[in-house]
Parts: structure tokens; C-alpha cells; sequence
């Protein structure tokens, strides 16, 4: 079918396919850094908090139960 059309035909039909091509990977690029970007990083449950052992230390108690996240009472 493309043999019978002429030279010009033949480039233009080639060209639109390049651009089409063209277009869609750069769809897909602003696509996926637009969804990639919507990631978020929580941080580990128990940031910031600090063992009972050490909490006991630093107040100088005889017990580290009072620190210990099972055994305050509320």
C-alpha cells in the first residue's frame, strides 16, 4: 500500500508516527513524575522515644516500670 503512494506521502506518514510517539512517551514522563511524587515517608513508630532502662537513668528512679509504655496507668 505504501509502495503505490508517492515519496511525500510515504515521509509525511512516517513523520505523524514519530510524533506520536513522540507525544506518548512524553504523556507517560509528566504521568509518572506526577504520581512518583506523592510518596510520603512516615517514620518509625517509636521516633523520638527513648527506652525505660534509660528514662530510669536520667531521672535516677529505682524502677523502670513507671516509664515502660504497658505499665502507665492512666
Amino acid at each position: 500500500m505504501l509502495a503505490a503512494a508517492n515519496n511525500g506521502t510515504v515521509l509525511v506518514v512516517i513523520w505523524e508516527n514519530h510524533l506520536m510517539k513522540k507525544i506518548y512517551l512524553f504523556i507517560t514522563t509528566v504521568t509518572v513524575m506526577l504520581f512518583s511524587s506523592c510518596y510520603t515517608v512516615s517514620p518509625a513508630g517509636n521516633s523520638g522515644k527513648i527506652p525505660p532502662g534509660q528514662a530510669k537513668k536520667m531521672t535516677g528512679s529505682q524502677s523502670a516500670r513507671p516509664y515502660a509504655p504497658g505499665q502507665q496507668k492512666h
